[in-house]
């Protein structure tokens, strides 16, 4: 009896660490899906990311030709009138992982001249619910091409195809909490069954 109690309580323990680590982990979302992070091809990163539900906890990932672009986190203000003058973040990797950790608004432009006023920047907006994000509009203008960029562009002003990755939507949240509810349910058939006692 004592060893069906310690197995129950071990398997129980197994099951709260993976339903923590389900709740903990945040979905990935690449700026501007297949397209990055760009002018070419206009894309339109006010609708990429009004068409995303950001949470606190998950994680925005610019990626970009650093000889070309780079990635400025600025005020509301700044967002709105393309001032690169006094960013509260630089970012000039090529590959910028930034995760969120507030509700709220996060403004982000490109700090080269002109790229933010054809419409390279972008509102994320975090909630702390699941309701959609509405970031405010983006100038609708289209740049000239640069002389390269980092990847292919998608339609001019569409939403970009999603992103390949782990964790690319909202729909892989539920990945590690079914896991743990599978475990959950073995170990309880484990234990009722008496599989737990037999080591």
């Amino acid at each position: 009896m004592v060893k069906v109690m310690a197995t129950a309580m071990a398997l129980v323990l197994a099951f709260l660490l993976a339903a923590g680590v389900g709740l903990s982990e945040g979905a990935v979302y690449k700026v501007g899906d297949a397209t990055g992070w760009t002018i070419m091809g206009s894309p339109n990163y006010t609708a990429w990311a009004f068409s995303k539900k950001f949470q606190v906890g998950d994680t925005v990932v610019f990626e970009y030709n650093k000889s070309f672009h780079n990635v400025l986190e600025v005020s509301k203000a700044d967002y709105h009138s393309c001032n690169a003058a006094s960013p509260m973040a630089t970012f000039a990797t090529g590959n910028d992982t930034i995760t969120i950790k507030t509700k709220g608004h996060r403004y982000f432009i490109c700090g080269i001249p002109g790229h933010c006023s054809g419409g390279q920047k972008v509102d994320i907006k975090i909630s702390k619910s699941t309701s959609s994000a509405a970031p405010s509009t983006s100038p609708t203008a289209s740049p000239s091409p640069s002389p390269a960029a980092s990847t292919p562009g998608g339609g001019r002003g569409g939403i970009s195809t999603p992103a390949a990755g782990p964790g690319a939507n909202s729909g892989t949240r539920a990945l590690p909490g079914l896991i743990a509810l599978a475990l959950s349910v073995f170990a309880s058939a484990a234990v009722s069954s008496g599989l737990a006692m037999n080591y």
